[in-house]
């Protein structure tokens, strides 16, 4: 996932109506100060060792041997999905880099409140990729050197949000991806369970809990956008979901699929991982969490907020529309797992 700016905004305000998005972004500073301990401690946090065997131990072997029995039982389909959702992750930096002329932390050790919250926010979901690694790794049932690559490409292709700058955008954009990864990560475990890999749920399960908190703070940061400036939120909102939000690992590659995501999403799609249909119920949730029926505007932003109203049942149709087809798409042959077809 990736996340929003800092200060100080004042010497690097852009002019428009951007000035004034940052304008009030900078006003909920005392909000985002607020919620600062959504991060956890570091001296409570959990770290990606306290999920694999102990190579200390003396028992080692037999741990990890255990270890890799489990992973036997995941289908090739949920490699896949754990993969590409991996590679998503390990692709952080990135994003810093995306989004570093909105960052203007520039000593990097800023005490404001946002340059605070960003800084947290990255170590906590730097460890997301490095759990997932270190799991795949172990288990040796994927090509590493071929996930390896992937993470190369997807981190030199680079990554954009399409938030033409706005910082409400952004805001809007990161609520969106961290429930939707929430969801994905939490479906994974679930399905990992079932399969019987009780490890690597435990591991989903707490990546979730995670994404969790991070999206409790951009939902909130923006429901006090919406508070200062209900129409420009609310045109920010329709701007961002009129068209399918951009997913941040969509540029993707392994060097020899060219349509490496879209296959991944594919397979996501058909064990129920990540649906059009999850996709339509986070729209669903914001447009009830932020009220947007509820606030009063007019003119462009009255007609953003109607089309916002009716947007989850259009996803739903579709999602409808779309479910028999799901299962009907063509195998593609990943090289994460030697070019077997799924």
């Amino acid at each position: 996932m990736a996340s929003v700016m800092s200060l100080p905004v004042q010497q690097h305000c852009p002019a428009g109506p951007a000035a004034d998005h940052y304008a009030v972004v900078l006003a909920i500073e005392p909000t985002v100060a607020k919620n600062l301990d959504l991060l956890v401690p570091i001296s409570r946090a959990w770290q990606p060792t306290d999920y694999l065997p102990d190579l200390e131990a003396v028992d080692w072997r037999e741990r990890l041997g255990r270890f890799r029995q489990e992973a036997e039982t995941i289908s090739d389909e949920l490699l896949v999905v754990l993969v590409g959702d991996m590679v998503t992750e390990e692709a952080l930096p990135s994003y810093a880099v995306s989004l570093n002329s909105m960052v203007r932390d520039d000593d990097g050790t800023s005490p404001a409140p946002w340059a605070r919250w960003l800084r947290g926010w990255t170590a906590e979901e730097n460890r997301h990729g490095d759990l997932l690694n270190a799991y795949l790794r172990l288990t040796g049932r994927v090509d590493m050197r071929a996930v390896e690559r992937t993470i190369h490409h997807l981190v030199a292709n680079g990554f954009t949000p399409r938030v033409d700058g706005d910082p409400y955008s952004l805001l809007v954009y990161t609520s969106f991806q961290e429930r939707a990864t929430r969801l994905s990560h939490g479906n994974t475990g679930e399905i990992a369970g079932r399969q019987g890999d009780a490890n690597l749920r435990r591991i989903c399960g707490m990546i979730a809990s995670d994404e969790a908190r991070h999206e409790a703070f951009y939902t909130r940061a923006m429901a006090q956008v919406l508070e200062l400036d209900p129409a420009g939120g609310i045109l920010a909102i329709r701007s961002m979901l009129r068209r399918l939000v951009a997913m941040p690992g969509r540029l993707m590659a392994d060097g020899r699929d060219p349509d490496l995501f879209d296959h991944f999403a594919s397979v996501a799609q058909r064990v129920g991982v990540y649906t059009l249909r999850d996709y339509a119920s986070t729209i669903e949730h914001f447009v009830e969490t932020w009220n947007i029926a509820g606030l009063a505007v007019a003119g462009a932003a009255a007609q953003a907020q109607d089309q916002l109203c009716r947007l989850p049942a259009r996803f739903d149709r579709l999602a409808d529309a779309r479910a028999p087809a799901a299962d009907k798409q063509p195998r593609a042959a990943f090289s994460w797992i030697r070019d077997r077809e799924v």
